[in-house]
């Protein structure tokens, strides 16, 4: 599934081509994706003009001129496709087509149909029963070691759970956590209640440099996801220990012993760590 890196990056390229724009034509080909299309989706699109967009947890939200924003998630494997209109253009699995006034075409594709699609008052949004419950987004200023270590207070679950739980940070995803835990020196294993204070400093701002860098390096590739252009994000050629089992940790000082990274499994999640590194 795209984490939050990826989706910044798909919806950062959906502005630069769509805010400003008039939807024209809109197109629904299928009542359902993993929940059913917002009833009259096409007609209340077409002739929208597309005023701003903005990204919560791992949710695009696309505002428009006649008050209501799209809600859309990705889900295991969608994703958005984006180029110059052409007549008779079919794709497969293409779900949702929109059309805009300067000629372009932007298609919602998605195999397995685990993404969503729904509607919600732009001044509303944040009551959208997908998104009233999450917690502060990790690159916000509300997210800070005040903040994580009062969500961790008293939690005896194991840290990596606990950052994947989005009512205590919002959009974090398994690699990243993994990659953060790992630049913070702080084991997966250990219980959330005892990273707060001093942990939670340097747990902090790795977090957010993760996600920067990640974003900055245009998203991760992970099987079917793209950028809106066609590019391929590579920040996976940076994971210091995700997918990089019994390979040398790049963490060990030199001449240490040291059995590698590791991976367990925690809550049907692969983890990749160091023991030796993180505490």
């Amino acid at each position: 599934m795209p984490e939050l890196p990826e989706v910044e990056t798909v919806m950062r390229g959906l502005a630069a081509r769509l805010e400003g724009r008039t939807i024209v034509r809109a197109r629904v080909n299928r009542p359902d994706l993993r929940w059913p299309m917002p009833a009259g989706l096409a007609e209340r699109l077409t002739g929208a003009q597309v005023l701003s967009f903005r990204r919560r947890a791992k949710y695009i939200l696309m505002r428009l001129s006649g008050g209501d924003s799209v809600l859309l998630h990705l889900g295991m494997s969608g994703r958005m496709l984006i180029g110059p209109n052409r007549p008779n253009q079919e794709t497969l699995h293409e779900h949702v087509v929109l059309e805009t006034d300067e000629g372009w075409r932007v298609g919602f594709v998605d195999p397995r149909r685990f993404g969503s699609i729904d509607l919600v008052r732009s001044d509303a949004e944040d009551d959208h029963r997908l998104l009233s419950g999450l917690g502060p987004e990790p690159l916000g200023e509300a997210f800070s070691v005040k903040s994580l270590s009062a969500a961790l207070e008293g939690k005896k679950t194991p840290i990596k759970s606990a950052l994947l739980d989005q009512k205590n940070v919002a959009g974090l995803g398994n690699i990243y956590v993994c990659e953060a835990l790992f630049r913070a020196k702080i084991s997966p294993r250990r219980s959330a209640h005892t990273v707060v204070g001093a942990r939670a400093a340097r747990l902090v701002p790795e977090i957010k440099a993760t996600l920067e860098e990640a974003i900055a390096a245009g998203g991760s590739s992970l099987r079917d996801y793209v950028q809106p252009d066609g590019e391929l994000g590579y920040f996976q050629h940076a994971w210091q220990v995700y997918g990089r089992e019994n390979e040398p940790c790049p963490g060990c000082p030199g001449g240490e012993a040291c059995a590698g990274v590791q991976r367990i499994v925690q809550s049907g999640r692969s983890t990749f760590y160091c023991p030796k590194v993180q505490r």
